[in-house]
């Protein structure tokens, strides 16, 4: 009797000490596993590239010689006319990037066409014609942006430059030309997306100012055709297409 009570008593008290230890056994905690990383746009880099769009030239042009003997303009008159045309060229860059943000230089050049003519008929319906035109231009400008992934949005600004020539065909006191490079600046917008990790397509508008420059379009009498030209303002809007090199995918968590 005895002895049963002991083998009762003993196993009671196993499964009490069982029972104890089980509870104090916590859950196993659950770990996160880590995130894994996503690749995002790398704006980073050396690119070449070309543009093609259309732009207008403003073009003023004020009469600087006393050239009123030969029913011409006097001094202080002149003429204001824009032209617009195809307006394309090559572009060259590089860009770093820090987080979402972007800064880069960039030279371009372009070629256009605008152009326009203006009469003076006092000594009849073909006196005096004068014709201007925007050859090209050059631009060298900072660039900064915002790049979410494979967009980038991004403002530029610096020096733009251009060449302009002018040219008077008179029957009276002859003809002559002149051709000048107008220094400036430059300002403008744009978008960019990156279609692959080197090509990139992008629109772009900009606003040059260029500077006052005086031309001799020459004839036979000195300073019959005198003038202070310039482009007073150069505004252009263009498709871009760019090749970016070294152009890995940059991960992030």
């Amino acid at each position: 009797m005895i002895r049963s009570k002991f083998v009762v008593t003993l196993a009671f008290t196993a499964l009490g000490i069982g029972a104890a230890s089980a509870a104090d056994l916590a859950p196993y905690g659950y770990t996160k596993a880590p995130a894994l990383p996503y690749a995002v746009y790398n704006w980073a880099g050396l690119y070449v590239g070309g543009h093609i769009g259309g732009s207008q030239t403003n073009q003023n042009w004020t009469n600087t010689g006393n050239t009123t003997a030969f029913g011409d303009l006097t001094p202080g008159q002149g003429f204001a006319q824009h032209g617009a045309g195809v307006f394309g060229g090559g572009q060259v860059g590089y860009n770093w990037q820090a987080s979402n943000y972007v800064f880069g230089l960039e030279g371009t050049i372009s070629g256009m066409d605008n152009h326009g003519t203006a009469s003076n008929n006092v000594f009849g319906a073909r006196d005096d014609v004068f014709s201007w035109r925007t050859n090209w231009m050059a631009t060298i400008t900072g660039r900064a942006g915002f790049a979410v992934n494979n967009n980038l949005f991004y403002a530029k600004g610096g020096y733009a430059g251009a060449s302009s020539h002018m040219a008077v065909s008179d029957p009276v006191t002859g003809s002559g030309w002149d051709t000048r490079w107008h220094n400036g600046w430059t300002v403008g917008a744009g978008w960019e997306y990156g279609v692959t990790q080197n090509w990139i397509f992008g629109l772009e508008y900009d606003y040059a100012a260029i500077q006052t420059k005086s031309y001799q379009l020459g004839g036979p009498a000195p300073g019959v055709y005198s003038f202070d030209a310039k482009p007073r303002d150069i505004q252009s809007a263009v498709a871009r297409v760019s090749y970016k090199f070294n152009g890995p995918l940059v991960s992030n968590y």
